[in-house]
Order: C-alpha cells, then structure tokens, then sequence
C-alpha cells in the first residue's frame, strides 16, 4: 500500500481570494484516484504535530506566537496569509503528515506529502506562505528518534529553501542541496550547504545536465540513510512565480532522476509538492501527478507491500 498524506483542510483553509492556489491539493488525489493508480485506502490523513516536535526546529517565542494567534501584522505579512486557527492546524497536519511519510518511507522505499515543501519558514518566522518547515521538521525528527544518521533534503522547487537552510545550518548530520532561480525569491537568501543558482530562462538541457553534475556526486560525499525531496512544479515555463523555463517532460525527468538515484543507492525518499503556480490549474496537477506516477512505478512493488 502506498502511503499518501493528505487532509481535507490542504485545500480549504484560506478566505476565497487566497483559494486557487490550494486547489490542486483536492485535486492531486482525485486525479489519482480517477486514474485508477491509487485507492483510497492509500490516503492516510495526518494528525497534528506535538508541540515538542515543532520545537526541535523552530524557536519557542515564534511558535507560541503562532499557536496563540498572536503573531504581528508585518509577520504575517510576511508569510501572505492571514493568520487563523484553522490555517494553523493545517501546518501541523502538514508536518506530521511528512513525518509519517518518512517513517513509512524507512520501511517501504517512498511516501508522499499531497502538501509540505514549505520550505521558507525558518526557525523563528515564516514567510511565503510557509509557516512551519515540514520536512526540517521531519528530518530533526527522525535524528532525535535516532531513526537516521545522515540526511540529504533536495530542495529542487524554483525558490531557495531558505527557511531549511537557516534551520540546519549548524546540524552537520543533515545537507541541504538546494537548485532555484538566482535572481528570484526569497531575495534574501540563506546558505545552504549547496546552492546552485540557476539563469533566468533555463530550459531543460541545461537544467538536467546541471542536475546529473550534483546529485550522483551529493550522495557520493554525503553518503545519506535517508532523503527528503521538494519536488515544486514551479520550475515549468508557464508558472507566474516562476523565472524558469522547463517543459513538462523536463519537469518529469527531473523527478526521474532524483526518485531513480534514490532507488539505485536503497535510499528511503520522502516527497513533499512544494510549489506550482501556472495559470491553468491542469497544468499544475498534471505536473504533480506525474512525480506520484514516477514514484509508483519505481517503488511500486516495495511501497504496495505496506499494510495499513
């Protein structure tokens, strides 16, 4: 069985001028479904966070602020979305669901978050819509658990992880690999143990020749037990956020690549969406549903063999 984390609240927690980018977290699993490569007892809905966890990665002035609703109005700003309670519940079934995910992934080779990737929230604020950094979350998680030694984030979503990067900075125990467009957001950028800006306009060619450069080479030198990968569709030349130019076949192969070198090193894989902001919706879920596709096809035979 193929574990797959997904909650209602993903798609509806935001006032209706905020809603069409959380439109494809309801319909990633209906396309799915629809096509027959998953059932819906693939999708698992995730519980909230324990307070103790988000403390592992983020400071506790900033996540009381959150809990009590009383983050300032320029912080959240900030993050692009008004504050309430029911979007921050949303964060912290987010979080726990990558968790589940990477636990799963431990035995079983790959699991999905439908959201996550929510990858600028740092420490001690969000910003981008980000407010808690699921798989930063998860992957502190899974070293205090004792449950990895060495982990690898890929963070391949058209923006810098600057929120993961900032978070593990002084953890030796975890890389964070992040390629974006140099010259987007955020603006201010953090270091990551490796960034790779990418040029304005970048097609597919140079795209995966810079791709299959860094990644045989990161999991040579960092030598991960574990790998949590943001897979963003924001890298596609239709997004309006985006400065990139790949095609869908280049946005699939990208994924390709990564979920293949994962399973030639016996690496467990935990993918959260990330981004995708292409006017036309299908374009968006389309691009999504392929990573889920790859995944089956890859790890299909280990991920089906979970029970429930």
């Amino acid at each position: 069985m193929m574990y797959i984390a997904f909650h209602p609240l993903y798609a509806h927690p935001l006032p209706e001028g905020h809603r069409f980018p959380m439109l494809k977290y309801e319909l990633i699993p209906e396309q799915l479904l629809y096509e027959g490569l998953i059932t819906e007892a693939d999708l698992f809905s995730p519980e909230r966070v324990d307070e103790e966890i988000v403390l592992l990665s983020h400071d506790a002035a900033y996540w009381t602020q959150l809990r009590d609703l009383t983050l300032p109005y320029k912080e959240q700003r900030r993050v692009g979305f008004p504050l309430s309670a029911q979007l921050i519940e949303r964060e912290l079934r987010i979080a726990q669901g990558t968790i589940n995910g990477a636990l799963h992934a431990r035995q079983f080779g790959i699991a999905f978050n439908v959201a996550g990737g929510t990858h600028h929230a740092g420490s001690g604020w969000g910003e981008g819509f980000c407010l808690l950094n699921d798989q930063a979350i998860a992957a502190n998680y899974l070293l205090d658990r004792k449950l990895a030694e060495r982990i690898l984030i890929i963070d391949l979503d058209v923006h810098q992880g600057n929120g993961t990067a900032e978070i593990m900075a002084d953890e030796p125990r975890v890389f964070t690999f992040s390629m974006h467009g140099e010259k987007n957001f955020p603006f201010r950028k953090e270091q990551s143990d490796l960034d790779v800006g990418l040029d304005d306009g970048l097609g597919d060619a140079q795209y995966l020749e810079i791709l299959g450069i860094h990644l045989p080479a990161l999991i040579m030198k960092h030598q991960p037990d574990f790998v949590f990968y943001l897979s963003g569709v924001d890298v596609l030349a239709s997004d309006k956020l985006g400065k990139l130019s790949l095609s869908r076949e280049g946005c699939r192969e990208r994924d390709r690549m990564v979920l293949q070198c994962c399973k030639d090193h016996d690496l467990p894989v935990q993918v959260s969406m990330g981004g995708g902001y292409s006017p036309a919706i299908k374009d968006i879920v389309d691009a999504h549903c392929n990573t889920f596709k790859l995944g089956l096809d890859l790890f299909g035979d280990e991920a089906y063999a979970a029970d429930r």
